[in-house]
């Protein structure tokens, strides 16, 4: 697939059209989405283990990119390409994870594409969790059936209001961490460690057939 995109706005360019667009300007923020296009091709590029499969990501990844120029602000300490490639990956992560959802289980190890340098992304590297603590059984396909009974039996509080969230299990949407991080009102790695201990606990209760009670 070969595809001429815009040449991206100079950061002089970018400021005026932000300053424009959050007076009420749609013009500029038609501009602001178009001229970060190749932003959304260069993201799509590092999941894209086909080439049939770029085209499909760009236009996932460019809804990413809409959201972005939609909620960003110039009060923000980020700049917008790097506000922007995060909304664009996350939009690309959730459109995977609910095509794993699709397929009735989770394989924590299965590869869902590659990183910029050929590296091979599992689902496990998506979640954050730390490998070396989820091994033995919650490595191997596990139902998402089993899994909500398991969060809805076993954990409790914040861990399994994270594990809900982050597979998808209250409405249907898996979020990023940060996502979570955000509606809780707590730091990603606080919920990073808890979806560690949550995930041990997972280990624990497939190893002896039920699920420890302590917080």
């Amino acid at each position: 697939m070969s595809v001429s995109f815009p040449k991206p706005l100079t950061e002089k360019e970018e400021k005026f059209y932000i300053k424009q667009y959050e007076q009420g300007d749609l013009q500029a923020r038609h501009i602001l989405i178009e001229r970060n296009l190749r932003l959304v091709a260069h993201v799509a590029k590092k999941y894209a283990t086909q080439p049939q499969m770029l085209e499909e990501y760009i236009s996932i990844g460019t809804i990413g990119l809409i959201k972005a120029v939609n909620t960003y602000r110039s009060s923000r300490k980020v700049k917008l390409a790097t506000y922007a490639a995060r909304c664009i990956e996350n939009e690309i992560l959730m459109c995977l994870r609910a095509s794993q959802k699709r397929k009735g289980d989770v394989s924590l190890q299965e590869p869902i594409g590659t990183d910029g340098e050929g590296n091979e992304i599992t689902l496990i590297d998506v979640l954050g969790t730390d490998p070396e603590a989820v091994h033995g059984e919650v490595e191997r396909r596990v139902s998402l059936q089993s899994i909500r009974e398991l969060a809805e039996h076993g954990l409790k509080g914040r861990e399994a209001t994270v594990i809900r969230m982050r597979y998808g299990l209250m409405d249907g949407k898996a979020y990023a961490q940060q996502e979570v991080a955000e509606r809780l009102g707590i730091s990603r790695s606080y919920i990073s460690r808890i979806e560690k201990k949550a995930l041990e606990r997972l280990k624990e209760a497939f190893e002896t057939g039920k699920m420890s009670r302590k917080s």
